[in-house]
C-alpha cells in the first residue's frame, strides 16, 4: 500500500531490499528469476521492471487504462500477462522490448487474476468479478470456454500442480472455494467455511493441501484428496490477501494487512524405512519408491569405496501410488511387508510389489520383532488390538489412564499418560512390566535381551529376561499390578538426548540432539 516493493529472506525474516516504486499502492510483484528481475504493477496503471541484484530499473511503461490487478510470468517463454479493471488481459514480450503482443477480451467486469496452466503453458485461466472463470489460449483473442457456478465475483484461481488431475481451484466473494474439472467443465467440490470474501487460493505444490486466504482474517487448509478441513490459521493480523509456496519446501507464506507470516507445514522429516538387508522404501507424497543401499559404499579396503560423508549413488525405483497420504512407513521384522500409516488409517503392502495385504483404522501401528504378520494397533486411548499372522487375535484395555502411543519390538510397549511405559507379551497379551519413565522411543536389540528406553534428556538400558517372563506366563504367576518379577534389570543410564539409534550386537549406535554420532558399550560412550 506504501507504493514500495520489499524482498524478504524467508529463512531469517530479514528485509533484503526495498524498491520505492510509486506514489500509489502496488498490487502485484513477481520474480522473473531467469532474468534476475522483478516485475510489478501499481495503481498509476504502470508496469515497472527492476533488476533485483543491481536495483537498476529496466523498464517503466503504461500497462492498462485502469488498475492492474495481477501479473503472471510465463514459466519458460519471455512473456508475462497482466489483468486489469479495464476488463482486459494483455501479454507482454520482453524479448521484443516489452511490446504488448496479444490482447484478450471477453470479461464484463474487473479481471482479478490470471494463471498459466503448468501442464499446458499455452493456455491460461482468468478470474473476474463477472462471476466467471475463462480459459484462454495464447494466439486467440477470445476465450476457449467459460466456467460458471460462483454466485458472486471470482477473485483468485490456481491450477493443480501435477499431471494427474485436470483441476482449477477458485475463490470468490460468495465465500466458497470451488474445485473445477476443466475437461468436463464441472464443479468437483465446493468448500465452505470462510465468513468473508476469499482473496487467494492455492494447491500446495509439495503437500496434498488446498490453502485459502480470506478477508475474514483466516487461512484454511483442506486435504486436496478427501477435501476434509485440516486446520484454520488465524494470526490476528486483519485480512489475509496472498499465499505463496515452493515445490522445494513445506513452507507457506501468507500476506496480511498487518504483515507477512511464513510457517512450516507438517514435518520435513522423510517418511522412510529400511529393512535388515539395506532395502529402503520411502514416500514422496502419495508415490512409494524403493532402492537398495547394500554394497553401494564398497568395502573398507576396496580402493573404489566411497569416502565417508559422500552421498550414495542410489537409483530409485517406483513401486506405485498409495491410497492414503503416508505419514509413516515401517518394515516388518523380515522386510517382506511394509505398513503405511496416515490420517488414522494403515495399509500393509508387500515390500517388493506394493500388493495390498491388510488395512484398517488405527491411531498408531507397530510391528512385532519376531512374527512376520504380527502387529498391534491403538484404536483409542483405552483400546489396543493384537494381530497374529494378519488376523486379529485379542484386544486389551491397558492399565493406564490413557494409552498415548505404542512401541513395537520383542514386547509391545504402551506409553501411559502417567509418564510410564507398560510392556505386554505379544503371544498371550499378558502384562509383563510397568517402567516409570516417559519414553520418546524404545529400541530393542536383535536378540531381544537388551532394550533402550529413550526419554527427553536421558536414556535407560535394561536387560530383558525372556525365559523368566515365559515361565511366569506359563505358570500363571503374572501379577495384575506388577507384572513379572525379574523380567527387567536396569544396566546403566545414558545422560543424553537420543534422537535416533540402532543396536549392533551389544553396542548401541545413536545420534544425539547436538548432531553427534556416538556409540555406547556397557555404558561407556564414544563419539564417532
Amino acid at each position: 500500500y506504501s507504493g514500495n516493493v520489499t524482498i524478504w529472506d524467508y529463512e531469517s525474516g530479514s528485509n533484503v531490499k526495498t524498491f520505492e516504486v510509486s506514489e500509489l499502492p502496488v498490487r502485484c510483484a513477481k520474480f522473473i528469476t531467469r532474468k534476475q528481475w522483478i516485475v510489478c504493477s501499481s495503481d498509476d496503471m504502470r508496469i515497472r521492471v527492476y533488476n533485483y541484484n543491481t536495483m537498476e530499473k529496466i523498464k517503466d511503461f503504461e500497462g492498462h487504462s485502469d488498475y492492474i490487478r495481477y501479473v503472471e510470468v510465463h514459466p519458460s517463454l519471455p512473456y508475462f500477462l497482466t489483468s486489469s479493471d479495464d476488463m482486459t488481459i494483455k501479454l507482454w514480450d520482453w524479448d521484443r522490448g516489452f511490446e504488448n503482443t496479444q490482447f484478450f477480451e471477453g470479461h464484463s467486469h474487473y479481471v482479478m487474476m490470471v494463471r498459466f496452466n503448468p501442464k499446458d503453458t499455452n493456455t491460461f485461466a482468468s478470474a473476474s468479478l463477472d462471476r466467471s472463470i475463462k480459459v484462454w489460449g495464447l494466439g486467440s483473442p477470445v476465450p476457449h470456454y467459460t466456467l460458471e457456478g460462483h454466485e458472486r465475483g471470482v477473485n483468485c484461481i490456481d491450477y493443480y500442480p501435477s499431471g494427474d488431475k485436470p483441476y482449477i481451484l477458485s475463490g470468490a466473494d460468495d465465500r466458497t472455494v470451488k474445485i473445477w474439472d476443466y475437461q468436463t467443465k464441472s464443479i468437483v467440490h465446493s468448500l465452505d467455511g470462510h465468513s468473508h470474501n476469499i482473496c487467494s487460493v492455492m494447491f500446495h505444490p509439495k503437500l496434498p493441501l488446498i490453502c485459502s486466504a480470506s478477508e475474514d482474517g483466516t487461512v484454511r487448509l483442506w486435504q486436496s484428496t478427501t477435501y476434509r478441513a485440516e486446520t484454520t490459521l488465524n494470526y490476528g493480523m486483519e485480512r489475509a490477501w496472498a499465499l505463496a509456496a515452493t515445490r522445494e519446501t513445506t513452507k507457506l507464506a501468507i500476506g496480511f494487512d498487518e504483515g507477512c507470516v511464513v510457517i512450516e507445514l507438517g514435518s520435513d522429516d522423510p517418511v522412510v524405512s529400511m529393512d535388515g538387508t539395506g532395502k529402503v522404501v520411502w514416500a514422496k507424497n502419495n508415490e512409494i519408491q524403493t532402492t537398495t543401499v547394500r554394497g553401494l559404499a564398497g568395502a573398507v579396503d576396496d580402493e573404489d569405496a566411497l569416502p565417508d560423508g559422500e552421498r550414495l549413488p542410489v537409483i530409485p525405483r517406483d513401486l506405485g501410488a498409495c491410497e492414503l497420504y503416508p505419514q509413516a512407513i515401517k518394515h516388518n521384522c523380515n522386510g517382506r511387508f511394509i505398513a503405511v500409516c496416515g490420517d488414522g488409517e494403515y495399509i500393509i503392502y508387500t515390500a517388493q510389489a506394493l500388493r495390498n495385504k491388510a488395512f484398517g483404522q488405527a491411531i498408531d501401528f507397530v510391528w512385532s520383532a519376531t512374527g512376520t504378520g504380527d502387529y498391534a494397533i491403538r484404536e483409542s486411548t483405552n483400546r489396543v488390538k493384537f494381530f497374529k499372522n494378519f488376523k486379529e487375535s485379542r484386544a486389551i484395555k491397558p492399565a493406564t489412564a490413557s494409552a498415548d502411543a505404542l512401541f513395537g519390538g520383542h514386547l509391545l510397549g504402551v506409553k501411559g499418560g502417567d509418564s510410564a511405559v507398560l510392556f505386554y507379551d505379544w503371544d498371550s497379551g499378558e502384562f509383563v512390566r510397568k517402567i516409570d519413565v516417559a519414553p520418546k522411543e524404545i529400541y530393542w536389540s536383535d536378540a531381544g535381551n537388551l532394550v533402550l528406553v529413550a526419554c527427553a534428556d536421558s536414556a535407560y538400558v535394561l536387560s530383558y529376561n525372556a525365559a523368566t517372563t515365559a515361565s511366569a506366563i506359563a505358570m500363571g504367576q503374572v501379577s495384575p499390578e506388577d507384572g513379572v518379577d525379574g523380567s527387567f534389570d536396569l544396566l546403566y543410564e545414558i545422560s543424553d538426548n537420543i534422537t535416533s539409534g540402532e543396536w549392533v550386537g551389544d553396542c548401541f549406535l545413536y545420534c544425539n540432539s547436538s548432531g553427534r554420532l556416538n556409540y555406547s558399550v556397557g555404558g561407556k560412550i564414544q563419539t564417532l
